[in-house]
């Protein structure tokens, strides 16, 4: 609880306290790789559990059940009922936050009906996800990046310019090298911890 004791000797004495971060449960985690402090970051405010196994699976890809129920998490898990998709049953470890990602416009499904809670997401997706928040949430979303510098910026879907601009004015995505973006490639684990962070540092104020 922060309390720490001791038994005080007779005479003079001098304590010298060292703390240290406990490391973190996952045997795939370690100091040095580029993504650590965002993991130990997404882990330690609740937003990101390991996958099992103490796993956390930074190279794995992000499902958009496990993007939305990170960010009703980040909201603190308002109570939603149930979605009003087909392929999102009662009941779910994500049915809640699907139906509140959805009932506020933050992340609609794929048809009118469905919503494949499975499908990984991209990154221009992951962009246009948290550009929804952001403006749910009345944060400042003004910020515009250049993409001309990045040879695939063309392949950016029309619904996600606005917000990839955005996410690389906001310095939340930036280019997985210095010529490309990969609006399509999907999220990895690592990248969302990474993203999360930067947008809770700079963005959610």
């Amino acid at each position: 609880d922060g309390t720490y004791t001791f038994v005080m000797p007779n005479g003079q004495v001098t304590v010298t306290v060292t703390f240290a971060e406990a490391p973190l449960p996952f045997h795939d985690v370690t100091e040095g790789d580029w993504f650590y402090d965002a993991v130990r970051y997404a882990y330690e405010t609740g937003l990101m559990d390991g996958v099992g196994d103490n796993l956390f699976a930074p190279n794995s890809q992000t499902t958009r059940a496990q993007l939305v129920t990170i960010l009703h998490r980040l909201e603190g898990q308002p109570a939603a009922g149930e979605a009003a998709f087909s392929d999102v049953p009662a009941g779910q470890w994500y049915t809640e936050a699907v139906a509140w990602a959805a009932a506020n416009s933050i992340v609609n499904g794929v048809s009118d009906t469905t919503f494949a809670p499975n499908d990984p997401v991209t990154r221009e997706q992951m962009a246009a996800i948290l550009y929804r928040y952001a403006q749910y949430k009345g944060y400042d979303v003004t910020a515009s990046g250049d993409l001309s510098g990045y040879t695939d910026a063309g392949a950016i879907r029309p619904y996600a310019e606005a917000a990839m601009a955005w996410a690389n004015g906001a310095g939340l995505i930036t280019g997985v090298s210095d010529t490309t973006l990969q609006p399509r490639g999907n999220s990895t684990r690592a990248q969302v911890a990474t993203i999360l962070m930067r947008f809770c540092q700079k963005v959610a104020e």
